[in-house]
């Protein structure tokens, strides 16, 4: 039987506009909407998200960042990075954003559903709390982490990070966290060049960080192979209350902007892979995904219905992939547990 799904979803995320040519446009979450209408009516809760408050958002970025972002309503067009243009409605579509990955966390730790997937613009992985960047404003899945530990004494929180490029924002804020641990697969090649597989985390933190660079020449049971072999020991060993998902579909090969040959199978298995090890003796420990990249829109459509389709257990049409590996990435993943091991999160 499958999960107790919720989406959220909203018409001002539209609203946030970039640019004729800029890869993150609105296209790609009207497109999501369309499918949701078609594939998912009646068959998932919908929800419609409230902005985020000033005090939860204020628990990742400094007050001067926040200014920054709520100025941008006074002009047309404006840039907050080279790479991260806004228009004047843009502030709303990021406290929303935000908000709804707010909301989502409620939701599931008042166990009103069991997995939550926030169909959201702008995406929020690479913002740092004084600063946005990589066409991220706010840092979504940090606000709802940090949220979670505040408002329902989440003592342990799950970040996978599957989008392709590494999520420098999360890393960096949750560094010395060891109540937080960060797991991201991303293409050191490609921006922001961050995430070495020896960043482990400092301080109270080392140890709960686990950076895995991803070949290109990777496939489909590659990922499979090292996600079986890292990813589920850490959720075994680590426990944790809530899993958070930066739902980055940009290692698709149809992708525009990621340089991987993965395809949108390979999203429905590492989601069969998380909930398997996420069944633990206490139930099914709640799943909260939160969109990040994904830049073909038809693509991002098949990854993401492909994921939700796993959630309710929908997957007759999904093939299998076979558990085997490359010699490059049985090398990887025999690093990966050299590095990790000696810290005593994995089982």
């Amino acid at each position: 039987m499958g999960l107790t799904v919720g989406v959220t979803r909203d018409d001002r995320f539209v609203e946030h506009k970039t640019g004729h040519f800029h890869p993150e446009h609105p296209r790609r979450i009207r497109e999501l909407y369309r499918m949701l209408d078609r594939d998912f009516s009646g068959r998932v809760m919908e929800f419609q998200p409230q902005p985020a408050a000033l005090e939860d958002v204020e628990r990742v970025h400094t007050p001067a960042h926040v200014r920054r972002i709520l100025k941008t309503a006074e002009l047309p067009m404006t840039n907050l990075a080279p790479d991260t243009p806004v228009s004047a409605m843009s502030h709303m579509a990021a406290w929303l954003a935000a908000g709804a990955c707010l909301q989502g966390v409620d939701l599931l730790m008042e166990k009103q559903c069991q997995a939550f997937f926030a169909l959201i613009r702008p995406p929020g992985h690479h913002a740092l709390p004084d600063r946005s960047g990589g066409f991220c404003v706010f840092n979504n899945i940090a606000v709802a982490a940090e949220y979670a530990r505040a408002r329902h004494n989440a003592r342990r929180i799950l970040v996978v990070d599957w989008d392709v490029h590494h999520g420098n924002g999360i890393n960096d804020i949750f560094y010395e966290n060891d109540r937080i641990y960060y797991f991201s697969t991303h293409d050191r090649m490609l921006y922001p060049y961050t995430g070495a597989i020896q960043e482990t985390g400092a301080g109270p933190g080392r140890g709960y960080t686990m950076n895995i660079e991803l070949s290109r020449e990777f496939t489909d049971q590659d990922m499979v192979y090292l996600y079986s072999r890292t990813l589920v020991p850490v959720i075994r060993g680590f426990a944790p209350e809530l899993i958070m998902v930066a739902a980055g579909f940009d290692a698709h090969c149809d992708d525009p902007v990621g340089r991987c040959f993965f395809s949108e199978n390979i999203y429905a298995r590492l989601t069969r892979l998380i909930l398997d090890a996420a069944e633990t003796a206490r139930g099914k420990t709640p799943l909260l995904f939160a969109l990040e990249g994904g830049y073909e829109p038809p693509a991002l459509v098949r990854c993401v219905g492909n994921v939700i389709s796993e959630l309710t257990a929908d997957t007759d049409q999904i093939p299998q992939i076979p558990d085997s590996a490359s010699p490059e990435a049985l090398d990887r993943v025999g690093r990966i547990l050299e590095i990790h091991q000696p810290f005593g999160v994995m089982e």
